[in-house]
């Protein structure tokens, strides 16, 4: 057994938070190129598009992510990539956080008034000028809040990048715990760690949709 104080074990967490952190930045933000491609392929004319993207979204959506983290892993070394777990869990959650951002700004993009369309059509505009400078706007500010909401899910699902080894405070946690034989003050120490990150992110949420609602 390690001897190991509170001091110790909080300074070695924090040190893997760095990870966590840096995690979520890149599928929150990767996840957001990619979920806005696909929003643009979905709403547009192209042939099978729609279609297309809906099977993704239904396959990320409908599957552990989990499984997908497993399935990246393992998939990505087959192809002859050379596999780390940061390069699986970016690739893997980002592919995540593309389906399940691109299903929010759709609905978000639904919820703008038919006759907006019809409108910006009437001016000649192209199907790009119409997204760009009458739809996206109006749909942005009824996304805010779902967006950041959803990011508090992509910090809680990066914890499954520890079983591929990808070491997050997670995987710190349960090394430190192995170590130590306090799994009680470890997890406690993860735990309240998850929750100094995500509560912010879900007051911000609130109140952005309490702002930004209808009629305000």
């Amino acid at each position: 057994m390690v001897d190991f104080t509170f001091w110790d074990i909080a300074r070695q967490l924090l040190l893997a938070l760095r990870w966590t952190i840096g995690l979520s930045l890149i599928a929150f933000v990767c996840g957001s190129l990619l979920g806005m491609a696909l929003l643009v392929l979905r709403l547009s004319r192209v042939p099978g598009g729609a279609r297309g993207v809906a099977a993704y979204v239904q396959v990320f959506q409908g599957t552990p992510l989990l499984m997908q983290i497993f399935l990246v892993y393992f998939g990505l070394a087959m192809a002859g990539v050379d596999t780390s777990p940061l390069l699986a869990a970016s690739v893997c959650l980002t592919l995540y956080a593309a389906a399940y951002l691109c299903d929010i700004w759709r609905g978000c993009v639904e919820a703008v008034p038919r006759g907006q369309w019809e409108a910006s059509a009437s001016l000649a505009l192209s199907f790009t000028e119409q997204l760009r400078h009458v739809i996206l706007p109006q749909a942005l500010r009824l996304g805010i809040a779902p967006t950041a909401g959803f990011m508090v899910q992509v910090i809680k699902g990066t914890a499954l990048t520890s079983v591929i080894g990808f070491v997050e405070i997670t995987k710190a946690g349960q090394l430190i715990a192995n170590a130590t034989f306090e799994p009680f003050l470890v997890y406690g120490c993860v735990a309240a760690l998850y929750f100094a990150l995500c509560f912010p992110l879900s007051l911000w949420s609130q109140r952005l949709e309490r702002r930004l609602r209808p009629g305000r």
